[in-house]
């Protein structure tokens, strides 16, 4: 393996850093070079800076990175076991393709997945002072993230705001079902800011939160359909993905 130490973004665990409803210190998770790769191939597509339908070359990407091979091919892997990645034959591996179909498909399991956590967690009584907090902080991520203008760290504390509430179910298996969506959902969400405002965004998260607080599981289910639901289906994912293509291709020939 090179000793060439990479240039790779950090980013928050994607699975368990929230697992207490408080404010503070957080337990650190060993990261390998394999999460790092994962992070930072989420991170490009989040962005845009890689497209769906993009070629990912394994050898190019261990050399920008920096490292050996080894750990960009588990990564890859792991990416393609989750939905991110396709390899076909004659073609190599690519960012999956965004179709309406795929999306329906997220948003329709999305939306299952959440409606029942939230309403475990409000019959449950986990939606007191110490979990709005929890919510709350992440919505201050999402403020800032969406001052600076950054689309992955905004969709990645909207991953985290969901991974919270999925959370206060106390349920493992809604917890477990929705960590395998949760790369594809970061990427959407990081893909929607190339035609929705980010301030629009925290605003549904804002409303989110004075929701599940309140405690109605009629409108909780309401508030989750249209933030999931409504909300994304008013996104031309495919229009926003061609018009960056070919900006970007108008940038490469000048």
């Amino acid at each position: 393996m090179s000793r060439t130490k990479p240039k790779l973004r950090e980013a928050p665990s994607q699975k368990g850093a929230e697992a207490a409803p408080q404010i503070g210190w957080q337990p650190l998770k060993p990261r390998t070079l394999v999460d790092m790769v994962i992070d930072e191939i989420v991170a490009a597509a989040a962005s845009s800076r890689i497209l769906p339908g993009d070629r990912i070359v394994e050898a190019e990407l261990a050399q920008g990175l920096g490292i050996s091979r080894v750990p960009v091919r588990e990564a890859l892997r792991i990416l393609e076991s989750q939905g991110l990645v396709v390899n076909e034959p004659y073609k190599g591996i690519r960012l999956r393709t965004v179709t309406q179909e795929r999306i329906d498909h997220l948003i329709e399991a999305r939306v299952a997945l959440e409606t029942a956590a939230a309403t475990r967690a409000i019959m449950a009584g986990r939606n007191g002072k110490q979990e709005v907090r929890l919510l709350h902080h992440h919505i201050s991520e999402l403020e800032l993230m969406g001052a600076r203008g950054d689309a992955y760290g905004l969709a990645n504390a909207d991953t985290a705001f969901h991974r919270a509430l999925c959370q206060f179910s106390g349920n493992e298996v809604i917890c477990d079902l929705w960590e395998m969506l949760s790369r594809q959902l970061t990427i959407i969400v990081g893909l929607s800011t190339l035609g929705k405002n980010m301030a629009d965004i925290v605003q549904e998260h804002r409303t989110l939160v004075r929701v599940f607080e309140a405690g109605d599981l009629k409108a909780m289910t309401k508030a989750l359909d249209d933030h999931i639901n409504i909300q994304t289906h008013a996104v031309d994912f495919i229009g926003l993905i061609a018009r960056r293509r070919a900006e970007r291709a108008s940038a490469h020939k000048s």
